[in-house]
């Protein structure tokens, strides 16, 4: 199940909404039952709770549950409050359109990368990545770029929790190497994905980052092996950085989540 915070009631049932979403389509109890930590009557309080204030919407013929129409309004706030992607937008258009390349705009999800916006080129690339998915922070260029500017302190809370599963051949496989890998970012400014994550994708990334070096987001052009290589998209080192620095000066009369401290919590 997804992990349960210390955070008593409102923690375990965000935890179920969690597990909900998971699943990608909807989900029976009994499957939410056979993955949960919670006992069967603790978890069907919290499903019912949940329903009750449309959180998740019950399906009476199918007898299943998926996220509920109260999470859309919710996200569609989050999207436009607490996200890069509506300041980011003209800047994203405009830089696929000069490079002819995929672009992709990401923010830090705790210890993963959240695609908040991506631009096809005339020849889209099929990826994994798309607006709203989450991927992995250690094997992605986007990922990395914003791991290699968090402080040290957070970098290494970050670097514990990845999973380092090996999908290539050129996957980081342990925290030693992204620890090299970022090392190396932070002296040229940028990095790459070199199929670290999918055969036949690659990618140049540039970190977004406020007046005061805080990590806002990070921005990459992809492209495939089979169009170019990672010489053909470090020309694009350029203009990235400037529409990088675009964004991040778009961005400083808004508010965003600082990961680098507690300061968004108050705490």
């Amino acid at each position: 199940m997804g992990h349960v915070t210390g955070d008593g009631t409102v923690g375990k049932a965000l935890a179920v909404l969690d597990q909900v979403a998971a699943f990608g389509r909807p989900v029976r109890f009994s499957e939410l039952l056979a993955q949960s930590d919670f006992p069967k009557p603790t978890l069907y309080r919290f499903v019912q709770a949940l329903t009750n204030q449309q959180m998740l919407a019950y399906d009476p013929d199918r007898q299943t549950y998926a996220p509920g129409v109260r999470l859309v309004r919710l996200a569609h706030a989050a999207w436009e409050q607490s996200t890069l992607a509506p300041v980011a937008r003209p800047h994203v258009d405009a830089l696929s359109k000069a490079v002819g390349e995929t672009v992709h705009l990401a923010q830090l999800d705790n210890a993963q990368v959240l695609y908040i916006d991506k631009r096809n080129a005339a020849n889209p690339v099929q990826m994994y990545s798309q607006a709203g998915k989450v991927g992995p922070a250690y094997c992605t260029g986007v990922g990395k770029v914003m791991l290699a500017f968090l402080d040290l302190e957070m970098t290494e809370k970050v670097i514990a929790q990845q999973s380092f599963h090996v999908f290539t051949e050129y996957t980081l496989a342990d925290a030693a190497a992204l620890r090299r890998e970022l090392d190396d970012i932070r002296a040229n400014g940028y990095g790459f994905d070199r199929e670290e994550h999918e055969p036949g994708i690659i990618c140049i990334a540039m970190p977004i980052l406020s007046e005061g070096g805080r990590v806002l987001g990070a921005l990459s052009v992809t492209s495939t092996t089979n169009r170019t290589n990672l010489a053909g998209l470090e020309a694009y080192e350029s203009i990235l950085r400037e529409t990088a620095t675009k964004i991040a000066r778009d961005a400083q009369n808004w508010s965003f989540p600082d990961y680098n401290t507690n300061e968004a919590t108050g705490i």
